[in-house]
């Protein structure tokens, strides 16, 4: 039964969101074809604003292409979660370094508020909660740099990180952990230790990095 939800002026934005939370909610599995026809007759569209989403999409790493076999979920292998981890630990602390240098208290509000959402989501065990929280606790810290071009590069791979994270929440749901380092990523920025702040956040996106590697080699035994 196609769903029903008011449009904005673009069918094209809706059409978007709602594939994209379908994908980060794993409501579309990895590497499960993305028929526009199907799609547009779920979202109660046509195909065109269908086919307009899929290429942002696959822009954005969400979905991806294949002559013969058309568009379908992204699959992370180890090969992309080491790329995008790699550029988020070489451009994220340094971003991060340069907010907390600013030393503007109001520049850190965001990501404190994110924190004390995401203990209420921990509690109420939503996932989908959390991992918007989470994702807003990280561009709080970074988006303040100010270098656009820097946060704009940032910006560009949220949804691949996002992708790559779901396979290390689903075999070791770590959000507590994670909590307490954001906590202490915070506190040290709060601080205006930008240097502190900074190696606090590498060893953090490092770490993850390592349970979702790990994460895909156990998959690759199954």
């Amino acid at each position: 039964m196609p769903r029903t939800f008011s449009l904005p002026a673009s069918r094209t934005e809706v059409v978007l969101e709602e594939i994209r939370r379908g994908i980060l909610t794993r409501e579309l599995l990895p590497g499960q074809p993305l028929v526009e026809a199907e799609l547009a007759q779920r979202l109660g569209v046509s195909k065109t604003p269908v086919r307009e989403a899929l290429k942002v999409l696959s822009n954005s790493g969400l979905v991806t292409f294949s002559p013969y076999k058309g568009a379908s979920v992204c699959v992370v292998d180890a090969d992309l979660a080491r790329a995008v981890y790699d550029v988020r630990m070489v451009l994220e602390p340094e971003a991060v370094r340069r907010t907390v240098e600013l030393r503007d208290p109001s520049l850190l509000e965001d990501a404190a508020e994110a924190l004390k959402q995401a203990s209420g989501a921990i509690a109420d065990r939503d996932e989908a909660a959390l991992s918007l929280l989470n994702r807003r606790f990280h561009r709080a810290l970074y988006s303040g740099c100010g270098n656009p071009l820097l946060v704009s590069i940032l910006d560009d791979l949220k949804d691949r990180a996002a992708l790559i994270s779901i396979v290390g929440w689903e075999s070791n749901p770590s959000w507590r952990k994670e909590l307490t380092e954001h906590k202490a990523i915070l506190a040290a920025a709060k601080k205006g230790d930008a240097e502190g702040a900074a190696a606090l956040l590498r060893k953090h996106i490092s770490e993850f990095l390592q349970r979702i590697l790990s994460a895909i080699g156990d998959q690759a035994e199954d």
